[in-house]
This record gives structure tokens, sequence and C-alpha cells, in this order.
């Protein structure tokens, strides 16, 4: 299955990295209406206090009919708020929140 994530400080994309997984997209600033006709999940970062990444509400908007799942990293130290865009995705598109994880992980979580 795919998956595709967005990557603002980079932290999920060296979670992505360590995965080693082949079937992959970046979100970027340049592709976020590009259509994946593909099930996919998408890992994210959580930005402010605990929102969706704005390429990343682009890029669903287009593509939500293909998701199956979301993971998301955070920083514990925004308590209640940790990770809480995958929580926010997961609830907004009916699909399962697969992982939460901090900043980028660690070797238990990939």
């Amino acid at each position: 299955m795919k998956v595709v994530f967005y990557s603002f400080t980079g932290n999920v994309r060296r979670f992505i990295k360590r995965t080693e997984l082949d079937n992959t997209l970046e979100i970027n600033e340049t592709n976020t209406l590009e259509k994946v006709t593909e099930p996919f999940i998408i890992v994210t970062g959580t930005i402010g206090f605990g929102e969706v990444p704005q390429p990343v509400q682009q890029f669903l908007e287009c593509n939500h009919e293909n998701l199956k799942g979301v993971a998301a990293s955070g920083n514990r130290n925004w308590g209640t708020n940790f990770a809480k865009a995958g929580t926010r995705i997961a609830e907004m598109y009916n699909v399962p929140l697969l992982m939460k994880f901090e900043l980028h992980g660690n070797a238990h979580d990939t």
C-alpha cells in the first residue's frame, strides 16, 4: 500500500526513511492537488495546537476516497494536543488512527 507523508520539520521524513518502504509519496507545496488512484495511508506531523497542516488538508480534499488510515507525529510536550492531527483526520474521514509517535519515532515505532 502506498504511504503518503508530509514533513515540515524533517521528523516524519526521517521516520519514513527508516521504514525502508518503497511505495511512498511526499506531499510538498507543488503536489497537493496530485491525484492518488490507489489505496494509501497518510503520515503527518501536527502543527500549532493540534492542527492538520494545510498541505495535508488540501491533499486529502482531493484524495480522501482512497485514504485507508492515518499515523501522526507530535511532541509529548503539547499534552492533549500530542499528534492530534492524526485524531482529527481519523474522525474527519472515518479511518483508523494507526499510531501516534513522538518526533521521528524510535526503533520500536518503525
